[in-house]
């Protein structure tokens, strides 16, 4: 089970979510609709607060009951503002899996805010959890993330073939893995890069 604390690299502060974080949770995912629309089954057109309630109370819930854990991604030195979200949550605890997702608003991408919250969530996963292997599951097409996991060294290990439903539409997913020995040899090079503190 995970603390509820915060947890920080080098630009950001992860943290669980709040009740307080609702407006500024909406005022996020509808600045980053149109994109979020092409790759994510919640993120519909009448998106807002009865939907972002129901997340952070699922949220929650989530930690609570050990199941998983989302964390607000917000600048150090913009703690007000909604960056985007992470979250880490177990597969199999049996086999030590678990996987990884995340969204980033929109005006707040190619800044490499997903690639760095990303490896302080892995931090979490393989340090925290005692993870021995985390996952991506990316939409075709999405190429930001597809970078993000090549950034962080993970493999593409093959294709979901109509994975979710999308807009009426099934989408297949690449799925990539990460290993805890690959993530302990990269951790320096992810310091090297600025993703993490030493």
């Amino acid at each position: 089970m995970l603390t509820g604390g915060p947890r920080f690299s080098p630009r950001l502060e992860l943290r669980p979510f709040r009740r307080r974080d609702l407006d500024s949770l909406v005022d996020a995912a509808a600045d980053s609709l149109p994109d979020l629309t092409k790759w994510l089954p919640w993120a519909h057109a009448g998106y807002g607060r009865r939907d972002a309630l129901v997340f952070l109370r699922d949220s929650v819930s989530a930690w609570g009951e050990g199941r998983a854990f989302d964390f607000t991604i917000r600048y150090l030195d913009n703690p007000g503002f909604h960056v985007g979200n992470v979250s880490v949550w177990y597969i199999s605890r049996q086999s030590r899996v678990g996987e990884v997702g995340y969204w980033i608003r929109s005006s707040e991408t190619r800044k490499n805010v997903a690639t760095e919250a990303t490896a302080r969530i892995l931090e979490v996963a393989f340090h925290e959890l005692g993870l021995h292997r985390v996952v991506l599951r990316i939409a075709a097409g999405n190429r930001g993330s597809e970078r993000v996991a090549e950034k962080l060294g993970f493999t593409r290990e093959g294709l979901l073939r109509e994975e979710l439903q999308i807009n009426d539409e099934w989408i297949d997913h690449s799925i990539w893995g990460l290993l805890e020995n690959e993530f302990f040899a990269r951790q320096p090079e992810y310091v090297e890069a600025g993703w993490l503190t030493a």
